[in-house]
């Protein structure tokens, strides 16, 4: 889940002028689908004026030119990284945990057992925690789940934190949100403080990079969809986009959940209904046919 960077800007010993600021945002937002507001100025700032000094150059003028050069590309990876900072937990929102508990797992138990598959996207996983909270859900209500054709799909455009996920390794402090069970048992304590991930969960999960901007390299379908508190931070016509793909990408039974603070609206909005809170259910072929009922007339 990753947020546009926060903090205080340090004195401007690098030149940054509103067309550096401009030509910044714009490639932000061709690449990454960031929205860069002109207030975020001082934050943008406060971020790459490191990279531009880690570089060797003495403007952001010459960083723009360097990272739009081809064979840039590491360069254009610690940009987003840099732009962007990950605030996550395990089960974090509770309440999409128990619909994917009650509805998600419980309608596709028979499909499961009829030799079906199961599978979860958790689009813009961040660190891990999210992932592996659906992981050990799904271990939770299915316990068998490791026999079955049951996956998730972790993905997130920083491949920073997408090496920290795939580590599995958290303070202690983040293990608290697990409380004692059943998902304790899924964690391992280290000598040092820290907890790991056991194997139960890491084997339902693939992890990989993925700018949500670029082609997918999938076509689904998912029976449930987490992105959440990713596309609060792209303008409106970018999110709209995004809703109707991820809503093309579910089966008929499928389920999108999203942040606390977006809503969907566009053309999706004749695709998925909400079913609870930022919790979303694919509409069926057959709800969105018109009926063929006659009117009578008294």
């Amino acid at each position: 889940m990753s947020m546009v960077a926060s903090g205080v800007a340090p004195r401007e010993d690098i030149p940054f002028t509103d067309a550096d600021f401009q030509m910044l945002a714009g490639l932000a937002r061709r690449e990454f689908g960031l929205d860069l507001a002109a207030s975020k100025k001082p934050l943008v700032y406060s971020r790459l004026s490191r990279r531009v000094k880690a570089r060797g150059l003495v403007s952001f003028a010459d960083y723009l030119a360097l990272v739009t050069t081809k064979g840039e590309n590491e360069e254009r990876l610690a940009l987003i990284s840099a732009l962007t900072t990950n605030v996550t937990s395990f089960f974090r929102e509770k309440h999409h945990f128990e619909t994917l508990t009650t509805v998600c797992l419980r309608q596709a138990r028979a499909k499961l057992d009829a030799g079906g598959r199961f599978r979860i996207w958790s689009a813009g996983c961040s660190t891990g925690q999210e992932p592996y909270s659906i992981a050990m859900t799904i271990l939770a209500a299915w316990p068998d789940a490791l026999r079955r054709d049951v996956r998730v799909l972790a993905t997130d455009i920083d491949p920073i934190v997408v090496d920290r996920a795939r580590q599995g390794i958290y303070s202690g402090q983040d293990a608290e949100a697990l409380g004692k069970d059943p998902y304790r048992k899924w964690i391992r304590d280290s000598d040092d403080g820290t907890v790991s991930i056991t194997d139960e969960p890491r084997a339902l999960i693939t992890f990989a990079e993925l700018n949500l901007m670029d082609p997918w390299p999938f076509k689904g379908p998912f029976d449930a969809i987490f992105c959440r508190n990713v596309a609060i931070y792209f303008d409106q016509p970018t999110q709209q986009a995004l809703w109707q793909r991820f809503a093309g990408l579910l089966t008929e039974t499928g389920n999108l959940f999203i942040g606390h603070s977006e809503r969907i609206s566009g053309p999706a909005e004749t695709s998925l209904q909400a079913c609870g809170v930022t919790s979303y259910r694919k509409v069926t072929e057959s709800e969105t046919k018109p009926s063929n009922r006659s009117i009578q007339w008294v």
